[in-house]
């Protein structure tokens, strides 16, 4: 972790600005390379991937994981956790090195629900109130939460962000799918808007983003604050600039910062793969998902798109 000194206000950026762009965060994806290049297309907000609250404060090797720097502002840090202590203690660790905390009360997954963490959380308000309160009371920067439609009953979504807000969650996140739900089924406007109107705080929506229309549609239909992207901006990073594809010099970008980073082979190679999958033939699509090492995916981008990469 690296410190930034002065931050910005997020609490500030959502006086200041009616419409947000958010990056979503994704497990393995939204670390900090691609943190840096979705700023330069018009992200306002990006999130880290999801962090065990736990794991976070009992292992120094855990903190490791999480980098930024004077670029990678604001940001906000995701954790996943089920214990106030734990959560408290995890933000207190990162506080100095972050704009925003988050708690994940929507992570679908079946080892997260057994784990009670994630969309375990979407039934009980009363845990997710108790947890906010104690990391307001042991950080002063802001703190969210991020949720999902109630697999059943909507009153228990419209229950679980009012007690957030009484304990002083700064904003919050809502996707428009319960945890059961295929990401290629319709988003649900109605609740997202529900939501929207049963706080005063600002509210985030988060699913199927992929095109600037899909975040227009998004505000007309619910008139949310602002709007989060995750398969769309992995897809295409440069998605709130307008482009409808991702353009080279932005896949360039990326391969630049991936390499700086230090990113493993398999994360730098998804993320060019997602990136470059609407430009590439079904034949080189294939021949590009062979590529095992770092150098063949640089000599593959060098040889057919002329993509290099700074020393």
């Amino acid at each position: 972790m690296v410190y930034h000194g002065q931050r910005r206000s997020l609490l500030q950026l959502f006086e200041d600005q009616p419409r947000l762009n958010v990056c979503a965060p994704m497990v393995r994806y939204s670390k900090g390379a691609f943190r840096e290049v979705v700023r330069d297309y018009n992200v306002d907000i990006a999130y880290t991937p999801m962090i065990l609250a736990d794991v976070f404060k009992s292992s120094e090797f855990a903190r490791q994981d999480y980098t930024t720097n004077d670029r990678d502002c604001p940001v906000v840090v995701q954790f996943a956790a089920h214990d106030p202590i734990d959560l408290a203690h995890a933000a207190q660790l990162v506080a100095p090195y972050a704009d925003g905390i988050d708690l994940n009360c929507g992570c679908p997954q079946k080892w997260a629900y057994k784990e009670r963490i994630g969309a375990y959380l979407s039934d009980r308000p009363e845990v997710v109130r108790d947890m906010v309160r104690t990391v307001k009371s042991a950080v002063s920067i802001p703190c969210s939460v991020k949720i999902r439609k109630h697999p059943t009953d909507v009153r228990q979504t419209v229950e679980l962000v009012r007690r957030a807000q009484m304990m002083g969650v700064d904003w919050i996140t809502i996707h428009g799918r319960t945890r059961h739900q295929k990401s290629t089924e319709p988003i649900d406007y109605d609740v997202i808007k529900l939501v929207k109107e049963s706080v005063s705080v600002p509210v985030l929506a988060n699913g199927s983003i992929f095109t600037l229309a899909d975040a227009e549609a998004m505000y007309e239909n619910t008139g949310v604050d602002g709007v989060m992207a995750a398969r769309g901006l992995l897809q295409n990073p440069a998605l709130f600039a307008g482009f409808e594809q991702t353009p080279l010099a932005c896949v360039e970008k990326y391969v630049d910062r991936a390499l700086a980073y230090g990113t493993p082979t398999f994360i730098f190679h998804h993320h060019v793969m997602y990136m470059m999958e609407s430009i590439m033939s079904p034949v080189e699509r294939k021949t590009f998902n062979c590529l095992s090492s770092t150098p063949a995916i640089l000599d593959h981008l060098s040889r057919y798109y002329g993509i290099g990469h700074s020393e």
